[in-house]
């Protein structure tokens, strides 16, 4: 018998009482033993939360919790931040949480009933966290991997049981599974509202890839979850879950192919990592876009962010550092990062937002003793037992707990004042004033031109309503190691007022006079083409692989011989030395052919070393120094190319600049 099968026949004895006799659920099995109360008016706390203006009150402030049994099984107490060691669903009540999001794998253990780690997070688990959910008053997401480990957008193997299986034969067994789970889920008790069919399914689900298939399996998912949700009399809703919202075209792509293909969904729900997606607006907007075009209810299924860089159990994080400005790697950024995420989430009209594993804390500190825990109970990410369900990741890499730092818990099991960041969200608190991170002070500064270093620095405040800037004391002699003549990067040392250490990168850099440089901007009309071969030799092209930077870059190429110039006049207002720099790649131009840059100024013509074009990505830089120019005059710089028929090259970043004074 399966680890936790026992704990789970003892549950549904306990309940029987609330269960028809066929198997249906009685909506009153599980009476709520705990009843938090939630503030009603902004409060004092030691860390600052903005409120968020017309949150409704069913707006979800959900958590993942799904290694909770394992982590209690290996020995973790849970605290809450006066140090009261109390039942894990009691301290998330109090703090805010309404919805629980648990995973649900189908067989995640060995043949020999060994644990694959990571929760072991098999049905029984989950009816467990469902019922003690439910009875602190919280709602339940169930979510189907479809797999027997970590399903995600680099793996989605189908479980041992379903391997080599036809797509019509997959069919009835993700049906047949779902309906029984979440019988087996309810019937323990919990307030099923909402469930998953697959996870982060963005290139497939079950083992299975092809699109049509993938659809099959969706929408025979979603005919299981229809089919309990209307036996028991619930209002269960389905949702699909994916990730890369920063890639708008292809999230927009997956809402469109799920329309095509009529399955049957109610909630498109997205992972959204601020470290990893994007920005928030972006996020929100294309949220936004779903509803409105697709008429569907969206939700974020997954976030979360580091309250520290530093590793609790001798494993190694996912994620060492968020390292989005503004948000540094504290208890009070992890407070506000959860914080605006579900700002834009609401903007965007979302169902709310679900933390990801908010209680994974360590096992121990010592690595040597921590592999035995993680081993036996399966508080690892990954154990040894994995490897030949998934030999290429989980099999070489198993070990520990790798998302400590991004716990709401400390390293010991107790809760942290970011914790409480979801019953704050609607009302806000009030907090002392705290520098959370001064904004990065970038300089970019002109060859020639004296250094003018800013005399205070912005900063990142808890409240962003504070905009105050602070004044800063350069170090001297950083100042002095910067020579203005010379291009190149310096990183200048700082103390501000409050005795804090800053850095600015000041790069002294060639100002270039030359407009589009890169051909990039869609106006190209500052450069003149004088076509003296065939004609219709040179275009601009749009494409990464043949440019140097960005996406353009100016492209020849003809059957028949190949003579023309490209230009582009510039008015300089001051006088001195300049130089030119273009860069150019091809090839078949022939023995003959004559390639260089030049620079017209007056009635002088300046010319770089000719280029010899040898192959694809073996790119030249044509360079031209010393050119003297008068105030306000007009010089033209550009590229001249005589070469023999088919031959072809692309020139790309052209520059004029100022030599030092």
């Amino acid at each position: 018998m399966k680890k936790g099968m026992i704990a789970c026949m003892l549950i549904m004895m306990a309940i029987c009482a609330g269960c028809g006799g066929n198997g249906t659920v009685d909506a009153n099995e599980v009476k709520q033993i705990y009843v938090s109360h939630l503030p009603t008016a902004k409060e004092k706390a030691d860390i600052y939360v903005e409120p968020i203006e017309g949150l409704p009150d069913d707006f979800i402030r959900g958590m993942d919790v799904s290694t909770v049994i394992v982590e209690e099984e290996s020995g973790v107490t849970y605290r809450d931040e006066n140090g009261n060691v109390r039942d894990l669903f009691e301290i998330l009540a109090d703090a805010g949480v309404n919805y629980i999001r648990v995973r649900v794998w189908n067989n995640p253990y060995d043949a020999d009933g060994n644990g694959y780690g990571g929760g072991n997070c098999d049905v029984e688990k989950a009816a467990e966290i469902g019922r003690r959910a439910a009875e602190h008053g919280m709602k339940l997401l169930v979510d189907f991997h479809y797999s027997d480990f970590w399903a995600d957008p680099n793996k989605q193997y189908a479980p041992k049981a379903w391997a080599r299986k036809r797509i019509d034969d997959k069919e009835a067994l993700i049906a047949e599974f779902t309906e029984e789970a979440l019988n087996t889920i309810l019937n323990a008790g919990a307030d099923v509202r909402m469930v998953q069919i697959g996870n982060e399914i963005n290139k497939g689900v079950c083992g299975t890839y092809e699109e049509a298939d993938v659809m099959k399996l969706l929408s025979s998912a979603s005919g299981a979850v229809r089919k309990v949700a209307s036996a028991s009399g619930r209002e269960i809703e389905v949702a699909v879950h994916y990730t890369g919202v920063d890639d708008t075209a292809m999230t927009l792509k997956r809402a469109e192919t799920l329309k095509n293909y009529n399955v049957d969904y109610d909630i498109f729900g997205i992972s959204y990592y601020s470290y990893w997606h994007g920005s928030f607006e972006n996020m929100s907007k294309v949220l936004k876009e779903i509803s409105a075009k697709y008429g569907k209810k969206t939700c974020i299924l997954e976030t979360a962010y580091p309250f520290t860089s530093e590793d609790g159990d001798a494993n190694g994080n996912s994620v060492g550092s968020g390292g989005v400005e503004g948000y540094p790697d504290t208890v009070q950024a992890q407070a506000k990062n959860f914080r605006d995420v579900a700002f834009y989430a609401n903007e965007a009209g979302a169902l709310g937002v679900f933390y990801w594993e908010g209680a994974w804390v360590p096992v121990g500190s010592e690595r040597e003793s921590n592999e035995k825990i993680w081993e036996k109970y399966g508080s690892g990410w990954a154990s040894s037992y994995s490897v030949d369900y998934d030999p290429k990741d989980a099999g070489q890499y198993y070990g520990g707990c790798a998302w400590d730092n991004q716990a709401m818990f400390d390293f010991t099991g107790k809760a942290m004042p970011s914790l409480n960041v979801f019953k704050w969200l609607r009302y806000g608190t009030e907090a002392p004033l705290q520098v959370m991170e001064f904004k990065d002070v970038y300089i970019e500064s002109g060859i020639g031109v004296p250094l003018d270093m800013p005399k205070s620095i912005d900063v990142y405040y808890n409240d962003p309503s504070v905009t105050d800037g602070m004044e800063v004391t350069w170090d001297e002699d950083s100042l002095a190691a910067v020579d203005v003549n010379v291009a190149d990067t310096y990183e200048i040392k700082g103390v501000t007022a409050d005795g804090s250490s800053v850095t600015a990168t000041v790069k002294v850099m060639n100002v270039n006079y030359v407009k589009n440089p890169g051909f990039d901007e869609a106006d190209v009309s500052m450069w003149k083409v004088v076509d003296n071969g065939a004609g219709d030799a040179t275009d601009v092209q749009k494409k990464a692989a043949d440019a140097l930077s960005g996406d353009n870059a100016f492209h020849f190429y003809s059957t028949s011989a190949i003579d023309f110039t490209v230009e582009q006049e510039i008015t300089i207002e001051a006088g001195g030395e300049y130089a030119a720099v273009a860069n150019i790649q091809g090839g078949d131009v022939g023995s003959s052919a004559e390639i260089y840059l030049y620079v017209i100024c007056g009635d002088q013509t300046y010319v770089s070393d000719p280029a010899k074009l040898s192959g694809w990505k073996q790119w030249q830089k044509l360079k031209i120094d010393a050119v003297p120019v008068e105030a306000g005059e007009t010089v033209k710089v550009g590229m001249a190319v005589k070469a023999a028929a088919k031959g072809w090259g692309t020139m790309d970043d052209f520059e004029f600049y100022g030599l030092a004074r």
